[in-house]
């Protein structure tokens, strides 16, 4: 099973805003976290069910090596991806994404 995947404009902005902190950390380590990000993306395609619902029917998957998470839905026929949120951020922040 390979579903589409939608990003919201928020998670959008999430990953940019991350991107460009960690590469000003060190060039090359944004593109690292987007490499990273990519990898648990294309495990959602495939394998959507794979983590289980965590608030309402928002599911979470870890970035390695970073410390962010993904926040998706399945939706009919697809994927969402919500957010892309730092693990010490607040989580009503992506909570109120639901």
């Amino acid at each position: 099973m390979n579903l589409p995947l939608i990003v919201n404009p928020e998670a959008e902005a999430d990953l940019a805003d991350a991107w460009a902190w960690y590469e000003n950390q060190r060039a090359g380590l944004g593109d690292t976290l987007i490499e990273r990000v990519d990898e648990v993306l294309a495990r959602l395609r495939s394998m959507p069910e794979l983590y289980s619902p965590v608030f309402h029917e928002l599911r979470v998957a870890r970035v390695r090596r970073f410390p962010y998470i993904v926040v998706y839905r399945i939706d009919v026929g697809q994927v969402t991806v919500v957010a892309v949120y730092h693990t010490s951020r607040n989580p009503r922040g992506w909570q109120s994404r639901a």
